[in-house]
């Protein structure tokens, strides 16, 4: 085999950053990817987009100050929620 004839600090070493490399590809990198998704979302948000916020309540997104976002429950009826709270609306299959 191709690791018989390597020092055992070598394949230690071979192994370690062989663990590392999994892990970046399957857990760092996928989750920087839908964080980064998940904030052009929100930054791409105007007035009048239906979307929903964390806790399945469907509103319709009004304006954007900061780290809090207005939205509209019902007609008249608006309230702040943080906009990292919102996202967009599963579609129906």
């Amino acid at each position: 085999m191709l690791l018989l004839d390597i020092p055992n600090g070598w394949k230690t070493a071979i192994m370690f950053l062989l663990m590392i490399a999994v892990f970046y590809l399957f857990l760092i990198r996928p989750q920087s990817q839908k964080t980064k998704k998940e904030a052009a979302y929100r930054d791409g948000l105007k007035n009048g987009d239906r979307v929903m916020t964390a806790g399945g309540i469907h509103v319709t997104f009004i304006s954007r100050e900061g780290g809090m976002a207005t939205v509209e429950l019902a007609p008249g009826t608006r309230i702040k929620v943080q906009i990292g709270t919102l996202q967009p609306i599963p579609e129906r299959k």
